[in-house]
């Protein structure tokens, strides 16, 4: 047997090796990316009034993909767009970094429903800005990015505090604004005009804004998986395919999710696999 025969057939094994064990091993999880932004409790508007306030965003994402400041009278727990605009964003008052997450469809009776349920939700305790002298790091924002596909009957529901904001396809579906206790709120997308088969972006923006609790729970049908995208050469012709069944089993950030190898033979019908990431908010 020729060497670019051994090499075929060791390639063909690895994938299907893999796509084996991702197969079994994601059918009950899948992992949302997004980035936590921490804040000291000196910004006006963390650890300052408690109150549920919403409407302290516009009904419609910005160019940017992020919330567009309302800014409304009655909104009493913020003080300007400027700050605002700070919580989302990168920027010199506050430090970021890559957080996921990981859901399950153990947690309810329904296999169909996927759930994260943190009843502390201090993912950056002792790190970036610190507790500063509390048991707790209390003044941090989240922000998920993800797409799916709409195949009908979905719903999306989130229960915690602070403020949450879900948008789908850049429209707030739910708006827990405000410093407050736990809250719920959910949306059936079957009432939002949605296509079956449909491409459509899902955004979550939350803040925790004060001390002493902070919960995060989400329940969710929505397929939010995000498929990786590999550039599969064959004899010269580019075929994108989806990466799903590639996954690396046990994954818990963006980059293990991907194949940390590139695999290739060189030859007739050479098959060249290069991955290319998806950026994270």
């Amino acid at each position: 047997m020729g060497e670019k025969n051994i090499i075929g057939f060791i390639l063909v094994g690895i994938i299907a090796i893999l796509s084996f064990d991702i197969s079994n091993a994601f059918g009950d999880v899948f992992v949302l990316n997004g980035v936590v932004r921490d804040f000291q409790d000196t910004h006006r508007d963390f650890e300052y009034i408690i109150q549920s306030d919403p409407g302290i965003v516009e009904p419609i994402l910005g160019g940017d993909g992020k919330p567009v400041y309302a800014g409304l009278p009655g909104n009493p727990t913020t003080h300007s767009e400027a700050e605002f605009d700070q919580w989302y964003n990168d920027d010199p008052v506050n430090l970021s970094v890559p957080l996921s997450i990981t859901l399950d469809n153990t947690i309810t009776p329904d296999p169909l429903v996927y759930t994260f349920d943190d009843q502390a939700f201090f993912p950056i305790d002792n790190d970036l800005f610190g507790n500063q002298g509390r048991n707790h790091n209390f003044h941090f924002t989240y922000h998920i990015h993800s797409d799916f596909t709409y195949s009908g009957g979905e719903s999306f529901s989130f229960t915690g505090d602070d403020d949450v904001f879900v948008f789908i396809e850049d429209q707030l579906v739910i708006d827990l604004g405000g410093v407050h206790s736990a809250q719920h709120g959910s949306v059936d997308l079957d009432d939002l005009g949605l296509t079956v088969g449909n491409v459509y972006t899902f955004d979550l923006f939350f803040a925790e804004r004060h001390t002493t609790q902070s919960h995060f729970r989400i329940d969710t049908s929505i397929d939010l998986t995000e498929p990786q995208i590999v550039n599969q050469t064959i004899g010269g012709t580019y075929v994108p395919i989806d990466t799903t069944s590639l996954l690396i089993s046990g994954a818990t950030t963006n980059s293990e999710w991907l194949l940390p190898i590139s695999l290739f033979f060189v030859g007739a019908g050479s098959i060249i696999f290069t991955v290319k990431k998806k950026n994270i908010p």
